[in-house]
């Protein structure tokens, strides 16, 4: 049980697979929680529509976040305060406080820290340009209906391109995919695929789009330009972390690597490395981060 000097025993700042997997952690060691998450629960992972590298026979995201959901929702420890926004995090030898949109503060003598990422925008990176403004949306937001029989630009050669051609093995789509030489090594997977189109790319200028259609002019590795034309354009230049405000450690790239936290902040999930973006590490690391904090206290508490 918390101590009346705190809330809870444990925050928990993300509703994602980590931030889950902690809450269910903490519990299973009778540590009480409070989770905050600005959408619902196991947002992203709703948005993926195959699965092929977690355990338990799942095979797509909402199948598995339905099973997530289902048992944080039925886990009496955890407290969910759900679309609220944690703004700022402060930290000192005592506690861990956060703020949140309404204005409200909660304390604990730990937090998990499992904010994520979200997708980089053009304006973002360096190879790319396009009109000032402009946001586009991510590949994994691409409904397969609509983008059937039509030509998709996809920006960047993250993984989620190899996710939307084994969700849609029979699709009709074309994607014409313009990357820089960083992206190289991740286009391995669908190289060989017929519906995908490679352009390795200098620079890329993305026009303003014009009714339905999307123009870009390239310039390739070797000087080379060409125009390339689509039906639509999307994202797959990556991720960047989402960590809140505060008495948060961040690298130069944004990541909030573990081992330069405050002993009393843990970091968790997608937020720690590019590394390591995957659901079943994400899974892991929450449910470590829970029985860190649960050990922890343990080892105060003998002080």
């Amino acid at each position: 049980m918390a101590d009346t000097l705190y809330d809870t025993d444990l925050i928990i700042i993300g509703g994602g697979p980590a931030g889950c997997a902690a809450a269910r952690m903490a519990a299973s060691v009778g540590m009480s929680s409070i989770l905050v998450e600005p959408d619902r629960l196991c947002r992203n992972l709703y948005r993926i529509p195959a699965l092929n590298n977690v355990l338990g026979g799942y095979t797509s995201g909402p199948e598995l976040a339905d099973s997530i959901v289902a048992e944080l929702k039925s886990t009496e420890l955890c407290r969910l305060e759900l679309g609220r926004r944690v703004t700022d995090l402060r930290v000192d030898e005592v506690r861990v406080t956060i703020t949140v949109d309404t204005g409200a503060r909660l304390t604990a003598p730990y937090t998990v820290v499992a904010t994520g990422v979200g997708p980089l925008q053009p304006h973002d990176v360096a190879w790319v340009s396009a009109p000032s403004g402009l946001t586009l949306p991510p590949l994994w937001q691409a409904e397969a209906d609509d983008a059937e029989g039509r030509s998709l630009l996809v920006l960047g050669g993250d993984r989620p391109i190899g996710t939307f051609l084994r969700a849609h093995p029979t699709t009709g789509t074309r994607l014409l995919v313009a990357y820089p030489a960083a992206d190289a090594y991740k286009i391995e997977e669908v190289r060989e695929d017929p519906r995908v189109a490679l352009f390795p790319v200098e620079y890329l200028s993305l026009s303003a789009t014009e009714g339905t259609a999307v123009s870009a002019e390239a310039v390739s590795q070797d000087g080379a330009r060409q125009t390339i034309t689509a039906d639509a354009v999307y994202l797959s230049i990556g991720n960047a972390p989402t960590a809140p405000s505060g008495d948060l450690v961040r690298g130069v790239d944004g990541y909030c690597p573990p081992t330069d936290q405050h002993p009393r902040v843990i970091v968790a999930g997608d937020l720690r490395s590019a590394r390591f973006q995957r659901i079943m590490t994400a899974l892991g690391s929450g449910s470590e981060a829970a029985l860190h904090a649960y050990y922890a206290a343990r080892d105060l508490t003998k002080g």
